[in-house]
């Protein structure tokens, strides 16, 4: 398996240099890890310990950033080196001011492992989520530095469990824990069944990052003159599947304002959206606080608000239901307002959970999306009614990073 899965990581690098001069991500990812090792050589200093977070991308990094928070503030003594796997979150937080170092990632080799473990020296490693990189795992307890794995789910059909030759050599890698920090008890149950006994139910520790965002109280006046006494939908992160079914609704409906963040902002995209608008629309880099009163849908184009903007909303819609899974819904949760997204959310826990809890709605045509819609738009007794039950299951799961942190330090 050592042979194969080398093969598999060298495949994969040669792959992304063939593309690289065809698509931006791979060129981004290629060009970045060539960067990772001589960058940290020149900017790493000692003077103080290393604790190294891993991400895979900008989800993660949204779970990884409390910790980091409250690294920075609880143990100031420490410098924090940020790293990840993709573009998509290296290319946003590459300046993100509280991480004293960011880099990509160097592909899992047992020569990149060991010369990046021995550049940086980190006292301390968390993962999060579903990073397992074998050679890091396993380079890291040799030298005897503790790794954590934050945020974490486990589901019964991973590899980790199966009884094959695939199965028993990942599951190795869970023993290089030096704890397992999860989201559900059910994940702490699957890791006891393979003799995996180092685990805590900790939750999720976005829900801390989002409480924190609610409580800064931050406003937006450009958004606030666009809503004036009206209702209004947020959608957020939305793809071209969401917003077909979603730009029906808005033509159909022009007294309901709407706020739409596309998860991709390039100008093609921004434009196919607003040519599919029959009413009057503003994009908010373009538009001005007495000119968007009048509007009916407004466009955020640009990246950073979408988190506070959600405050603004009688009800969310969470994009990338309709393709590999919705995107961040504590961020609207968090404001106690009813969220719809699309099928693909079985992999959420939050998201499940919320629909169990009847505060969340999930669609999967135009005929339930307009009848969610209207039902919650209209009523604005359940509206309150599904603000006490949201409050009250976001309160019960705040303080991952705090227990994580009480473990560790």
């Amino acid at each position: 398996m050592n042979a194969l899965y080398n093969l598999t990581i060298i495949a994969y690098s040669v792959l992304i240099r063939i593309a690289a001069p065809f698509n931006i991500k791979a060129k981004q990812l290629t060009l970045g890890r060539k960067r990772a090792f001589p960058d940290l050589e020149k900017q790493i200093k000692h003077d103080k310990p290393i604790i190294w977070v891993h991400c895979a991308s900008l989800g993660e990094f949204e779970q990884g950033r409390p910790l980091i928070e409250a690294i920075k503030t609880q143990h100031p003594e420490y410098q924090i080196l940020l790293t990840f796997f993709s573009p998509s979150g290296y290319e946003i937080r590459k300046n993100y001011n509280l991480a004293d170092y960011v880099a990509y990632l160097p592909a899992d080799t047992p020569k990149n492992a060991k010369r990046l473990i021995s550049m940086v020296n980190p006292e301390k490693v968390f993962f999060v989520k579903y990073e397992f990189w074998h050679h890091y795992i396993t380079e890291l307890k040799k030298q005897n530095i503790p790794l954590y794995l934050v945020s974490a789910i486990f589901r019964d059909n991973q590899l980790f469990f199966k009884n094959s030759v695939s199965g028993r050599w990942y599951r190795k890698m869970l023993f290089g824990f030096e704890h397992l920090f999860v989201q559900d008890q059910h994940s702490v149950d699957l890791l006891k069944s393979i003799g995996v006994n180092n685990a805590t139910k900790a939750g999720d520790t976005r829900f801390d990052r989002v409480a924190a965002i609610a409580r800064t109280g931050k406003t937006v006046p450009l958004i606030e003159k666009f809503k004036g006494a009206n209702r209004v939908v947020v959608v957020g992160s939305s793809w071209r599947p969401d917003e077909d079914l979603l730009v029906q609704y808005i033509n159909q409906h022009p007294e309901i304002k709407f706020i739409i963040a596309p998860h991709e902002i390039k100008e093609p995209n921004i434009e196919r959206l607003t040519g599919q608008l029959d009413n009057r629309w503003a994009r908010y880099t373009k538009t001005t606080e007495d000119e968007v009163i009048n509007k009916q849908v407004l466009i955020i184009d640009t990246i950073g608000l979408l988190s506070t903007i959600y405050r603004y909303a009688e009800v969310a819609y969470i994009g990338g239901g309709f393709g590999v899974g919705i995107h961040n819904t504590l961020e609207a949760a968090i404001f106690n307002i009813p969220v719809v997204f699309g099928p693909n959310y079985n992999k959420f826990n939050e998201a499940v959970s919320m629909a169990q809890k009847g505060i969340a709605y999930p669609i999967t045509t135009y005929a339930e999306l307009e009848n969610v819609f209207d039902r919650l738009l209209s009523d604005p007794e359940r509206r309150k009614k599904i603000a006490a039950e949201s409050a009250a299951y976001t309160s019960e799961n705040v303080g991952a990073t705090q227990l994580i942190l009480q473990k560790v330090f």
